[in-house]
């Protein structure tokens, strides 16, 4: 039985620029930076979560996707539409300001319909992440 979420990945495509956005706005911390032939690996997390990892990865990297594919992967992420993800916190508003001005902010802190208090924003890859606000 599957007991755990060991690692989630997201695509990035400037190693400064997703640093910069999850460690030193989100406050991840920095846990493995992996580079081979100018592309990076990295992995960050949540310091109070030393067993959950979001590992960021160059998305043509992976010998099987041809150029087409990449093609596509790169336009999807310039959109923000090939990947997503949905974080928590226990302050939203404090979360917001650190991240406004740096990133693009798709809605500002909402009450949803649904009783969730969140935000949504682009990291600088393009990709959707959401921070909700903990109960």
């Amino acid at each position: 039985m599957v007991t755990k979420i060991l690692n989630a990945f997201l695509p990035h495509d400037d190693r400064d620029a997703a640093v910069e956005f999850w460690c030193d706005r989100l406050g991840f911390e920095l846990r493995n930076d992996v580079g081979y032939n100018g592309m990076h690996w990295l992995t960050v997390g949540p310091p109070d979560q030393p067993d959950v990892n979001l590992v960021l990865f160059p998305p043509g990297a992976d010998p099987g996707v041809t150029d087409d594919e990449r093609r596509t992967i790169t336009e999807m992420m310039a959109k923000g539409t090939y990947a997503s993800l949905m974080l928590a916190t226990k302050d939203l508003d404090g979360a917001f300001a650190a991240v406004q001005g740096d990133a693009e902010v798709v809605q500002e802190p909402t009450d949803q319909p649904w009783g969730a208090r969140d935000f949504a924003l682009r990291d600088p890859a393009g990709n959707l992440i959401r921070v909700q606000q903990l109960p």
